[in-house]
């Protein structure tokens, strides 16, 4: 079962960056998570994600940039691993805005969005 904590939308240069914190148990949260996310934002471009899942076997951490420069999904990751998140999914769908920002301002824009996102969160 899945719960969502925390959520934040950013502009940057038209393009709109959607980012959710979600409390998740299982892979299986997170692949219905990123499903459901593809159907609330079809018009996204890219779905990148970040999870931490502990078990009594250990912390398992997952991640994908579904194809968008800069590597956003490993940002996401190391933001999960700062704030020490676990058994916590941060999803974040970009719609692209029609200027292109490059790599690093790309994984910028991701990071930002998700800290909004966890900040919301933990203030909430």
């Amino acid at each position: 079962m899945w719960e969502e904590k925390g959520a934040a939308l950013l502009v940057v240069k038209m393009s709109r960056f959607y980012a959710h914190l979600y409390a998740v148990s299982s892979v299986e949260d997170v692949q219905e998570v990123r499903e459901q996310h593809r159907k609330v934002y079809r018009k996204a471009a890219h779905h990148c994600y970040a999870a931490r899942l502990t078990s009594p076997s250990g912390c398992q951490e997952l991640f994908g940039s579904d194809g968008e420069v800069g590597r956003p999904g490993q940002v996401l990751l190391q933001m999960l691993q700062r704030e020490e998140f676990s058994s916590h999914l941060i999803v974040v769908s970009r719609i692209f805005g029609g200027i292109k920002l490059g790599p690093g301002n790309v994984s910028r824009a991701f990071r930002d969005a998700a800290a909004e996102a966890v900040a919301e969160a933990v203030r909430g």
